[in-house]
C-alpha cells in the first residue's frame, strides 16, 4: 500500500503508553499545592502534548500564567511526578507485540517526544527496555514539536533519511511535526485525540489498534 519504510518512529503519552492518570494526578498536585483549582481526568486529553512547562501553564488560571508561578508549579510537578510516574502508566493494549513484531521486520525504531528527556529515560527503560534503538525527550536548547528538529535527531542517530519513516501520534502536533520533517504521518485513535483533529492536521493514515500498522509497512 506504501513504500517500504526504514524506521518507525513513536510519540510517547497518548501513543505507547496511557499515562493520563499519572500526568493528571501530578499536575493537580502541583495546582492544589498552589491554592488553585484542580482538573477533571478527563479534561487532560486535551492539556497533554507539549511539554510539562505548557501542560502547567494551561492548567493555572489565566491570571496566575506568570514565569513565577509556572517555575513554582514545575517544581511541585517534578516532587510528585518523579515517584509517581508509574503508578498507573503502562503500555497500551498490543504496543509491547507491534515493537517485537516491528524488530523481527529489521525496522529501526526510536520515540521522540515533548515530554522531559529525564522522564522518557526512566520510562523506556523501565517499560520497553532494550527495544528501542534511540529516544529523545525535550532537551535545553531544542525546540519543542511540532519543530521537526526532534524527528531529524532521531533518523540521524538511526542512520535514516526522515521520508523513509513513519511518525505515529495521537494528537494533531503529532501530525505537524511528522509532516514538517517529511516523514509519513500515522494517526492512532486509542490515545487522547480523535480523527478529525488527526486528519486535518496532516494524518495520511489513522489506525484503531497497533496489529493494523503491520498492514501498512
Amino acid at each position: 500500500m506504501y513504500n517500504k519504510f526504514d524506521a518507525c518512529i513513536f510519540d510517547l503519552d497518548g501513543t505507547l503508553i496511557n499515562s493520563l492518570e499519572d500526568l493528571a494526578a501530578s499536575t493537580n498536585y502541583a495546582l492544589k499545592k498552589l491554592g488553585f483549582p484542580s482538573h477533571n481526568i478527563d479534561n487532560y486529553r486535551y492539556f497533554i502534548g507539549h511539554g510539562v512547562t505548557k501542560l502547567l501553564e494551561v492548567t493555572l488560571p489565566e491570571d496566575a500564567r506568570i514565569p513565577e508561578v509556572i517555575d513554582k508549579a514545575r517544581k511541585l510537578f517534578d516532587e510528585y511526578y518523579s515517584t509517581h510516574y508509574l503508578d498507573t502508566t503502562k503500555p497500551y493494549d498490543g504496543i509491547i507485540m507491534l515493537i517485537d513484531e516491528l524488530r523481527e521486520k529489521d525496522l529501526k525504531l526510536a520515540v521522540v517526544s515533548n515530554k522531559p528527556h529525564n522522564y522518557v529515560e526512566k520510562i523506556i527503560n523501565s517499560l520497553f527496555s532494550d527495544k528501542f534503538d534511540t529516544f529523545l525527550g525535550q532537551r535545553p536548547g531544542v525546540p519543542r514539536k511540532p519543530d521537526p528538529t526532534g524527528i531529524f535527531d532521531a533518523c540521524l542517530k538511526l542512520g535514516v533519511k526522515s521520508e523513509n519513516c513513519l511518525y505515529l501520534g495521537d494528537s494533531g502536533l503529532d501530525m505537524q511535526t511528522a509532516v514538517a520533517a517529511g516523514a509519513f504521518p500515522l494517526g492512532v485513535l486509542w490515545g487522547f485525540r480523535d480523527r478529525n483533529e488527526l486528519e486535518s492536521y496532516g494524518a495520511k493514515a489513522v489506525i484503531s489498534n497497533p496489529a493494523e500498522l503491520l498492514e501498512i509497512i
